[in-house]
């Protein structure tokens, strides 16, 4: 059995190499990076304990570890989440210099939240396929499925994925924090003119209170609702009630669209 004092260069090589591609599938899978950190830690402990003459693939067997490794937590998941107090909701990304993923729309809490309708095995058929191109004859060895099974759950969460509000832009960087900063100066000013032409007429806003507490028993659907809460929260609490910069990104992720543009 081999330990990490003995792990040979090229073996640490190979999992870090894999590393961002197995954060960024472990990340989409539990909608938390703290999760997501936590199943590398753990792949990296087996990878270290395996002997490596058995394995002829590293991708494949790493990819396979932490899926499977996901499911498992998705599963556990399933009854804590249903049972949370308020409502859940994805840890948002933000990008790190020691894990560089593109941004894309699979990284949005918006995403991640269509992706919560999806089974375990749903949801780990549909990424592996449709979102980081594997062919079904992988996803059914990952899985350990039949193939034609495999290609029932990509089609079926597809459909899923399809019922649910689409994502319709993803956008830059530079614009983002233009909009982050127009909202969190409209709140600030307590200008509700200003916050009302930021926010779509359809936008969702949801809370989470950590599972401990409900900051807001149902998600608000519509937009008067969202500005009559956003009101009571700037007027009665300042900027307190959001703290600093986080004001901008926690409404800018728990609600589903600013000007029809999902984040």
């Amino acid at each position: 059995m081999q330990n990490q004092q003995n792990l040979t260069t090229h073996d640490l090589d190979l999992f870090q190499a894999s590393r961002a591609f197995l954060f960024g599938l472990a990340y989409r899978l539990l909608g938390s990076t703290h999760d997501a950190d936590d199943v590398l830690q753990d792949i990296f402990l087996k990878w270290q304990m395996q002997p490596k003459e058995e394995i002829l693939n590293p991708q494949a067997w790493l990819t396979s570890v932490c899926t499977r490794h996901c499911i498992d937590l998705l599963r556990s998941h399933h009854k804590s989440r249903t049972e949370y107090v308020g409502t859940w909701l994805p840890e948002p990304y933000q990008h790190t210099e020691q894990i560089s993923i593109e941004s894309d729309y699979t990284l949005s809490t918006a995403f991640l939240l269509v992706l919560e309708k999806l089974s375990p095995k749903e949801r780990a058929a549909y990424l592996l396929h449709d979102i980081f191109n594997l062919d079904y004859q992988e996803v059914s060895e990952i899985l350990q499925e039949q193939h034609s099974y495999c290609r029932q759950l990509v089609v079926r969460g597809r459909k899923r994925i399809s019922e649910q509000p689409k994502v319709l832009s993803t956008l830059p960087t530079s614009h983002q924090m233009t909009l982050l900063n127009a909202f969190r100066d409209a709140i600030h000013s307590h200008n509700l003119d200003q916050l009302k032409k930021l926010l779509s007429e359809d936008i969702q806003l949801a809370a989470d209170g950590g599972g401990k507490v409900s900051a807001i028993p149902q998600p608000l659907i519509d937009q008067p609702s969202v500005l009559r809460f956003l009101s009571a929260c700037s007027f009665r609490l300042g900027m307190s009630f959001f703290g600093k910069y986080a004001i901008s990104m926690a409404i800018l992720a728990l609600s589903y669209m600013i000007n029809n543009i999902i984040v």
